[in-house]
């Protein structure tokens, strides 16, 4: 090799070439067998090879494997990368670099030159194949698939996938037109025994590539592909049928062991009458093949074809008995257990890959050592569970399909024949291995196969299958149950518990579709339901469960905010509900006995705390004692969870029919909050403080939740049975509140302390008793939150729901009392009283208005606002929804404080946070107090915001992302919007300033920046001004809606029209949100208003956002919205549907770059002029589809290229 770098003998290639005989040279001078192949095979495809003298073919062979070790080395640079990148970019753009690569192919060993080699094919023939000459392609089509036939065991997988890959996206473009034989060359490869495995590898990628191909073919195109390839489907699924039934045949040990050998034909009880007459449960009881190593990897990769194959290929009788029966003989081998001992003459190897990584060629050479017997049969076990995994795939991609043909069903019914036959070969016992054992033995990934094909079943097929008298539901059920708690990992218990969700729900919509026999369908399914709730409650408590329940992590939190540990108890808690529902006294009588069972161990540790001094204590300090107690308060609590979570099921029309359970409960909940009160179990010491305190303090703040859950319950005993049972009713409701008000202090556990809150809110605001206020204990919190010491002060978001629940005494109406009876002149008083009491420290600030505060004062104000304004926005918030008096009452009592808070804003206005918090306070007025605001008083925030926010200040504010300035000018946003709502003449003086502020000073801000928060809601402020006030823009009057022909009168055009480009332009950025969130606003003015019938719309506006959607859509940047921005061209084209064909799509299709005439006239021809929205849809698919197609064609094309 000469004095030049890589560089210059690689770049050499570009300008020189050689004829015929310089190869014929190259091969006698260098005697090289791989040269001799070369030309004696390689070289007949070819009429004119130009390539390089010997020498410098060589010399730049060896300098491209220098070059491409250079680039994968780890200490080259990132600069010399990219030299060497440009290098290999150029040469691969040059006219005829497909046949130096041809050359490289044949001639390295270097995996890097042969990669990058194929690259460049496939660049060649995916982009610029138009563009070859035929004689080109002819040899290309020639040579590659010799060089697959020559080479495929000499190169490592990945080479030979890659080349596959090129000669099929060769088929994808040339079959059958140019390329007649290479569905058939695929097809007798794979017959023929040498040289299946590469066949079955070429019909894996040909089906992968040419059934759902890329954009880069057109839509006729596509069609004819599908097509070819579903004439070939009964062809190939014969064949591949016909290998695995010759390996399932060739290699099954006949059964002449005695049982319990693993290859013999084991006696299996048939699922009751699963099998009666069905010819194929003898196949499935055969003793299975033992296969050898490159058997098993033949198998996998048929499997691999038939996985692929169906998940396109429609349900048909091509998919025979036979196959089906051979599928699950290969299912079987993932249920296979075989004892480590018989190794026979298996050959150790690693699973395969998807495209069959392993063969003959990449074997290591297997070693008759004893040693290695563990490991072969180990290997060997993997590769079998790998083709009971891939097995199972098929059945999946079977049973996914929700369209099942008539003729289908009867086939459909014989998969799950023999996938239960599976099912009960899992869940069996014998005396080597329990079911939770043999299934923990079982590869993790068939597990997750199998039950992913009973979440298929029961989800999309039950329905179809359960009447069946063939299919014996109860028998499935029962091994079903016995497969899920058997789960050897907590997923796979998730997983299945998911299953019976799915059923109960299929169980729930059946019995209530068919309430005249809703007993015969309940008395079929009762035993496994009374099953399945007992072991999933079983499996809840730590007395039966413990090793796997203190496996889950109960503290770090998932991305839906809770532990594994709660996790699993939501999901157990949802089943048990579920059958609640369908079996109620039944689920009650099993979970009640559970929960007193507890409770009285819970109860009875009052005669253990010993009291000395100022201290108390349990006197537990046994460990066995200790381990108990713990299991048994962990149980409890998840029992208490389970109470609350049935208590809907004890409300509405069966409250009457279950009004005695529901009392038992309730009751006993009081009971055990209020002894919890009273011993202060949570204040204990214990010998395990670290357990056994956060234990008693969970479960006295669950059976407050839980009593919370009963709030509706007990208002509908309150509004039902209150004149019959009122002292009973006041003695639950005085409990509680007793039970609750003691732990109403900072001292308490903060969990403790918000259960008690909570339930003090919902009995203020659910059941909402006349005789609340009068209480003691609440008489105790009235002075505990309106005192000034702030040394007891509460944390603020307990102190937010203690004062909510104070409001709602005061504010909320009292059930079953007329109005006069409602007391509203003492109650206002004593909300006002409340109120004062609380902002006492906010109305003093009012003073300081006109002075500058020093920074130590500002920092106390500022706390001040922070404290006081989200608990007067919480009250507010707590009533939005409540009568007119409530309201009216709410806002006497806040008057002063909202005139604070506005002369104080401007005080304020450059503290964004303090500015945050206030227009919060604002935002919630407005939502719900604006009436009783009154007009003038609005108008007057409103001008005070308008005149505060100036462009320089909103600007500001905007350019701090997710910062606090930005939230505050969300929230000015969200109050514009509440304002612009509001029906009659009120606001609509405000409306020119409100347009002026959102187009003149917010969006040019927000134009060309992300800002997504602000964007959002400046937008949503703009569809509200359109919706809520179209009369300001179109004067339609009654007469002219009902006279056809008549034209719209406008008014404030240029505000209407500024708008419209607003939106317009939204279209044209890339935040998928805003698009999404404008494209359904303009939907709606049209539904609503019919936007794009109006003239301004449709003469000056509709064409230019019908193009900008379609220009969206082929340049795939909104993808995900395909669906719903075809649906708005619809909408908008179909205004004028006569106009758009004949005006619209020629000027489109004239301005479309990249597109030679001929094609224009071809897309214009295939958009058919239909009206209806499917066919329409489907012609703005193919349009999109082949305009990127011709464009990506005519790049291609090299330069200078005639276009006849």
């Amino acid at each position: 090799m000469d004095d030049d770098g890589p560089e210059e003998a690689f770049a050499a290639l570009k300008t020189e070439h050689l004829g015929v005989w310089g190869v014929a040279q190259i091969a006698a001078g260098t005697g090289l067998a791989v040269y001799a192949m070369w030309v004696g095979i390689l070289q007949p495809g070819f009429r004119k090879v130009p390539l390089k003298l010997q020498a410098s073919e060589e010399s730049s062979l060896r300098a491209l494997e220098g070059l491409m070790t250079e680039f994968f080395h780890s200490c080259t640079t990132n600069e010399r990368k990219r030299e060497i990148e440009e290098l290999l970019n150029n040469f691969a753009q040059q006219t005829g670099a497909w046949r130096h690569c041809l050359f490289f192919l044949s001639n390295t060993r270097n995996e890097y030159v042969m990669m990058y080699s194929l690259t460049v094919f496939e660049n060649l023939v995916n982009k610029m194949w138009i563009g070859v000459a035929s004689q080109d392609k002819m040899d290309i089509r020639s040579c590659l698939p010799k060089l697959l036939l020559a080479q495929h065991k000499a190169v490592p997988y990945f080479i030979r996938n890659k080349l596959c890959k090129v000669i099929v996206d060769i088929g994808r473009q040339d079959w059958p037109m140019f390329y007649h034989d290479f569905f058939t060359n695929t097809l007798q490869l794979i017959q023929s025994p040498a040289l299946a495995s590469l066949g079955l590898v070429m019909l894996k990628t040909t089906s992968e590539e040419l059934a759902c191909p890329r954009e880069d073919l057109s839509v006729a195109r596509k069609d004819e592909l599908r097509k070819l390839l579903l004439e070939q489907v009964p062809t190939v699924l014969g064949l591949l049928t016909g290998i695995l039934e010759t390996y399932g045949d060739k290699h099954s040990v006949i059964a002449s062991t005695p049982p319990p050998s693993p290859t013999s034909g084991e006696s299996v009880e048939l699922l009751g009458s699963l099998f009666q007459g069905s010819q194929y449960s003898k196949l499935l009881c055969q003793p299975m093949a033992t296969l050898d190593n490159e058997s098993q990897q033949l198998c996998c990769l048929v499997l691999e074809c038939l996985a692929h194959l169906f998940s396109w290929i429609p349900l048909s009788t091509s998919i025979t008995p036979t196959l089906l029966a051979s599928i699950f003989h290969f299912a079987r081998f993932g249920c296979d257990l075989r004892p480590k001992t018989k190794t026979g003459s298996f050959i150790s190897s690693n699973s395969s890959s998807s495209n069959g990584q392993l063969n003959a060629g990449t074997l290591p050479p297997t070693s008759n050592g004893g040693g290695r017997n563990g490991q072969q049969s180990e290997g060997n076990k993997v590769d079998r569970a790998r083709l009971g995994v891939l097995a199972m795939t098929c059945v999946n991609e079977l049973v996914s399909k929700n369209c099942v043909p008539m003729d289908f069903e009867e086939y459909l019914l014989r998969m799950f024949q023999q996938t239960f036959f599976l099912l009960q070969r899992l869940t069996r016992e014998n005396n080597a291995h329990t079911v939770k054992s043999r299934l923990q033995e079982l590869d993790e990934s068939y597990l997750e196969k199998f039950t992913d094909f009973l979440r298929l079943f029961v989800s999309v097929h039950l329905r179809r299958i359960e009447s069946s008298p063939q299919f014996p539901i109860v028998e499935f059920l029962a091994l079903l149950f016995k497969y899920t708690f058997n789960q050897p990992t907590h997923e796979g218990y998730f997983a299945c518990l998911d299953i019976w969700s799915v059923f109960l729900d299929f169980l729930t919509t059946k019995i209530k579709s068919r309430l005249a026999d809703r007993e015969s369908v309940l008395n079929r399914y009762k035993d496994a339901l009374v099953l399945l709730l007992r072991e999933v409650l079983n499996r809840i408590q730590f007395r039966y469960n413990q090793a796997q329940l203190e496996e889950l992590d109960d503290e770090t939190l998932d991305d839906d905010q809770q532990t594994e540990w709660q996790r699993y108890l939501r999901q157990s808690l949802e089943v048990v509900a579920k059958v609640m529902e369908l079996l109620p006294s039944h689920a009650f009588s099993t979970l009640f006995p559970v929960l007193q069972e507890n409770l009285d161990v819970y109860m009875g540790l009052q005669q253990f705390i010993v009291t000395t001094g100022t201290s108390r204590r349990l006197n537990i300090s046994a460990e066995n004692d200790c381990r108990r107690l713990h299991c048994s308060l962990r149980d409890l609590s998840s029992l208490l969870q389970a109470v609350g979570r049935l208590a809907e099921h004890f409300i509405g029309e069966i409250f009457a029919a279950r009004f005695s359970d529901a009392l038992a409960v309730v009751e006993r909940l009081v009971e055990v909050t209020c002894y919890g009160s009273q011993t202060s179990l949570y204040d204990l010491e214990t010998a395990v403080p670290s357990v056994l305190k956060p234990d008693l303090t969970d479960v006295h703040a669950q059976a407050l939740a839980a009593l919370q859950a009963y709030s509706h319950w007990l208002a509908q005993f309150y509004s039902e049975v209150h004149s019959q049972n009122q002292s009973q009713f006041i003695n639950l409701i005085t409990s509680a509140i007793d039970a609750s008000s003691p732990l109403i202090t900072a001292k308490v556990p903060e969990k403790l302390l918000l259960s008690a809150c909570h339930l003090m809110v919902s009995i203020t605001s659910t059941v909402r008793p006349v005789f609340l206020v009068s209480l003691p204990a609440v008489q105790n919190i009235f002075n505990l939150i309106t005192t000034e010491n702030q040394s007891h002060r509460l944390p603020q978001e307990a102190h937010m729901l203690v004062c909510r629940a104070l409001s709602n005494m005061l504010l909320l109406p009292w059930p079953n009392l007329p109005e006069n009876e409602q007391q509203w002149q003492t109650r206002s008083s004593n909300h006002a009283s409340l109120l004062a009491a609380l902002t006492r420290e906010y109305r003093v600030l009012r003073g300081t208005v006109n002075i500058t505060p020093r920074q130590p004062d500002l920092n106390n104000m500022k706390a001040v606002i922070q404290q006081t304004l989200p608990v007067l926005r919480d009250i507010v918030d707590s009533i939005s929804g409540e009568s007119t008096k409530s309201r009216q009452i709410c806002y006497q009592s806040l008057q002063e404080s909202v005139q604070v808070s506005l002369s104080l804003f401007p005080v304020f206005i450059q503290q964004p946070d303090v500015t945050d918090e206030m227009l919060a306070f604002f935002l919630t007025l407005f939502q719900a107090l604006r009436v009783q605001m009154g007009v003038a008083f609005t108008g007057q925030i409103i001008h005070t915001f308008l005149s505060m926010f100036t462009r320089e200040q909103l600007a500001a504010s905007i350019l701090q992302e997710g910062s606090a300035g930005c939230r505050v000018v969300q929230k000015f946003l969200k109050i514009l919007q509440v304002v612009v709502q509001e029906p009659g003449q009120a606001f609509k003086p405000f409306l020119p300033s409100i347009l002026s502020l959102c187009m003149e000073q917010v969006y040019p801000v927000v134009a060309e920046r992300s800002s997504p928060d602000v964007k959002a809601e400046m937008f949503e402020l703009l569809y509200q001004i359109l919706h809520q006030n179209w009369r300001y823009f179109f004067k339609t009057s009654v007469l002219t809606s009902v006279q056809r022909g008549v034209e719209d009168t406008m008014e404030n055009e240029a505000q209407f029209t500024a708008a419209m480009q607003a939106f317009g332009q939204s279209f044209l950025q890339p935040d998928i949100h805003i698009f999404k969130q404008n494209l359904s606003y303009l939907e709606l003015l049209n539904t609503k208003h019919k936007l794009y019938h109006r003239k301004l719309f449709r003469t000056s506006m509709l064409f230019h956002f019908i193009n900008v959607l379609l220009q969206v859509l082929l340049h795939k940047s909104h993808d995900l919205l395909q669906e719903e921005i075809t649906v708005a061209i619809y909408n908008m084209a179909s205004v004028d549907f006569d106009a758009f064909y004949s005006a619209f799509m020629p000027e489109f299709l004239n301005g479309c770059q990249g597109v030679d005439t001929s094609q224009r006239a071809v897309l214009a021809r295939n958009f058919k002029l239909e009206r209806d929205l499917p066919s329409f849809t489907q012609s703005v698919q193919r349009l999109v589809n082949d305009l990127r197609y011709y464009r990506l064609c005519n790049s291609s094309l090299p330069t200078g290229t005639i276009k006849l």
